[in-house]
Protein backbone atom coordinates (compact mmCIF):
# COMPACT_ATOMS: atom_id res chain seq x y z
CA UNK A 1 0.00 0.00 0.00
CA UNK A 2 1.20 3.45 -0.92
CA UNK A 3 1.54 5.69 1.85
CA UNK A 4 -0.42 8.98 1.26
CA UNK A 5 1.20 12.64 0.47
CA UNK A 6 1.13 15.00 3.19
CA UNK A 7 -0.39 18.09 2.58
CA UNK A 8 3.02 20.56 2.98
CA UNK A 9 2.22 24.29 2.96
CA UNK A 10 3.24 26.28 -0.05
CA UNK A 11 3.09 30.03 0.15
CA UNK A 12 4.78 30.75 -3.22
CA UNK A 13 2.72 30.63 -6.29
CA UNK A 14 4.49 31.54 -9.35
CA UNK A 15 3.70 33.66 -12.51
CA UNK A 16 5.92 32.60 -14.88
CA UNK A 17 6.45 28.64 -15.50
CA UNK A 18 9.11 28.43 -17.90
CA UNK A 19 12.18 29.46 -18.15
CA UNK A 20 14.56 28.87 -21.30
CA UNK A 21 18.33 29.69 -22.85
CA UNK A 22 17.53 32.66 -25.06
CA UNK A 23 17.65 32.11 -28.86
CA UNK A 24 16.84 28.37 -28.85
CA UNK A 25 13.32 27.35 -29.82
CA UNK A 26 11.28 25.28 -26.91
CA UNK A 27 10.61 22.67 -29.10
CA UNK A 28 14.30 22.00 -29.54
CA UNK A 29 14.97 21.43 -25.79
CA UNK A 30 14.49 19.07 -23.32
CA UNK A 31 12.48 20.33 -20.39
CA UNK A 32 13.84 19.82 -16.57
CA UNK A 33 10.32 20.05 -14.69
CA UNK A 34 10.38 21.60 -10.65
CA UNK A 35 7.25 21.30 -8.76
CA UNK A 36 5.96 23.52 -6.52
CA UNK A 37 7.47 22.37 -3.44
CA UNK A 38 10.97 22.19 -5.36
CA UNK A 39 10.71 25.75 -5.79
CA UNK A 40 9.25 26.69 -2.51
CA UNK A 41 11.76 24.97 -0.48
CA UNK A 42 14.70 26.72 -2.62
CA UNK A 43 13.20 30.26 -1.99
CA UNK A 44 12.93 29.67 1.38
CA UNK A 45 16.25 28.85 1.11
CA UNK A 46 17.73 31.61 -0.99
CA UNK A 47 15.13 34.17 -1.00
CA UNK A 48 14.33 34.51 2.61
CA UNK A 49 17.56 33.21 3.90
CA UNK A 50 16.08 30.86 6.14
CA UNK A 51 17.74 27.69 7.87
CA UNK A 52 16.89 24.25 7.51
CA UNK A 53 15.03 23.96 10.46
CA UNK A 54 12.89 27.14 9.75
CA UNK A 55 11.92 26.72 6.29
CA UNK A 56 10.99 23.46 7.09
CA UNK A 57 8.55 23.89 10.06
CA UNK A 58 7.60 26.82 7.38
CA UNK A 59 6.53 24.02 4.80
CA UNK A 60 5.00 22.28 7.58
CA UNK A 61 7.45 18.95 6.75
CA UNK A 62 10.57 17.52 8.65
CA UNK A 63 14.02 18.50 8.18
CA UNK A 64 14.91 15.17 6.54
CA UNK A 65 12.15 15.96 4.12
CA UNK A 66 12.78 19.59 3.53
CA UNK A 67 16.09 18.55 3.00
CA UNK A 68 15.65 16.04 0.02
CA UNK A 69 12.93 18.54 -1.71
CA UNK A 70 15.82 20.88 -1.54
CA UNK A 71 18.39 18.91 -3.13
CA UNK A 72 16.34 17.68 -6.06
CA UNK A 73 15.62 21.29 -6.80
CA UNK A 74 19.28 22.01 -6.57
CA UNK A 75 20.12 18.56 -8.91
CA UNK A 76 17.25 19.77 -11.34
CA UNK A 77 18.36 23.30 -11.31
CA UNK A 78 21.90 22.65 -12.32
CA UNK A 79 20.94 20.13 -14.93
CA UNK A 80 19.22 22.85 -16.95
CA UNK A 81 21.43 25.77 -16.27
CA UNK A 82 24.89 23.38 -17.59
CA UNK A 83 23.30 21.29 -19.81
CA UNK A 84 20.89 24.45 -21.30
CA UNK A 85 17.68 22.71 -20.87
CA UNK A 86 14.16 24.00 -20.13
CA UNK A 87 12.56 24.72 -16.51
CA UNK A 88 8.69 24.32 -16.44
CA UNK A 89 7.03 25.06 -12.91
CA UNK A 90 4.51 22.48 -12.51
CA UNK A 91 1.78 22.27 -9.67
CA UNK A 92 1.85 18.72 -8.51
CA UNK A 93 3.58 15.43 -8.99
CA UNK A 94 1.05 13.96 -10.93
CA UNK A 95 2.22 16.24 -13.79
CA UNK A 96 5.78 15.00 -13.83
CA UNK A 97 5.38 12.67 -16.70
CA UNK A 98 3.33 15.04 -18.74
Amino acid sequence: MVRPRLCRRIVFNPKITYFKPQGVPIRFLEIVKLTTEEIEAYRLRHIENLEQKKAAKRMKTSQSTYQRILYSAYKKIADALINGKAIKIIKNLDNLDK
